[in-house]
């Protein structure tokens, strides 16, 4: 039996401000970081022992991370960054406010953009210091791996090569592994592991800070699912 905790990370500075954030390294938000400290309290009331944690090359999930870490006591361990794991790039809407981007294009088209699988915003101007080119942290991605735009299945194309080789592959060694990582590149996780097709994937909503925990069996085969906060849960279309 193993253990996949997906989490995203708190609330952030720009989820606040409704901004479109992608790969824009901004932090958590006051509501943020007690999201991170209660989703560890509800992670540890599982009794697990976590072998695995993983983490975007963002500070908002990095933080988040961190936070849940020094709740949960555990120090000295080492955490695995991945740039894969990264929010989807919003492109030309990097930055711009949501609901403002509603009145000026349609509240339609902006949902187009937001959930539907294979839609790009246009790209973002790589002047632009909303860039991931311009941004410190990615100057060690090689530039043809970082993109001007993504749709929802970029970003799944992006996130599910690494999911498989280097957490998957753990799954199946029967370890226990949580990951603070995004809402698109979480739901690229959920669209694999739950099979759900084109027309799910854009209606699976994932809240921020709280800890989604899927259970595999020996096969690894999913035999529960559920959000830890049940309080807070957001239906989950897939299981």
């Amino acid at each position: 039996m193993s253990h996949l905790i997906l989490v995203r990370h708190g609330q952030s500075e720009w989820n606040l401000e409704n901004r479109f954030t992608g790969w824009v390294d901004v932090d958590l938000a006051p509501k943020g970081k007690l999201e991170a400290c209660k989703s560890a309290e509800l992670i540890k009331e599982q009794k697990l022992k976590i072998d695995y944690f993983f983490t975007s090359y963002q500070k908002r999930a990095i933080n988040t991370l961190k936070l849940i870490l020094n709740t949960l006591r555990i120090k000295d361990i080492d955490t695995i960054k991945a740039w894969q794991l990264n929010e989807r790039h919003y492109g030309a809407l990097t930055g711009l406010n949501k609901d403002e981007m509603k009145k000026k294009l349609g509240e339609e088209t902006v949902h187009k953009f937001r959930r539907s699988f294979e839609k790009r915003p246009d790209k973002l101007n790589r002047n632009s210091p909303y860039h991931p080119i311009n941004i410190e942290i990615y100057k060690s991605i090689p530039p043809e791996n970082i993109p001007d735009t993504e749709s929802l299945k970029d970003t799944y194309e992006r996130v599910l090569p690494y999911f498989k080789k280097e957490i998957q592959s753990k799954l199946k060694d029967n370890k226990n592994i949580l990951v603070s990582a995004h809402g698109n590149s979480i739901r690229a996780i959920c669209k694999f592991l739950f099979n759900l097709d084109e027309k799910k994937i854009p209606l699976l909503e994932i809240p921020t800070g709280n800890p989604l925990m899927i259970t595999f069996n020996s096969k690894n085969e999913i035999t529960k699912c559920n959000y830890l906060d049940q309080e807070r849960a957001k239906d989950l279309i897939a299981f």
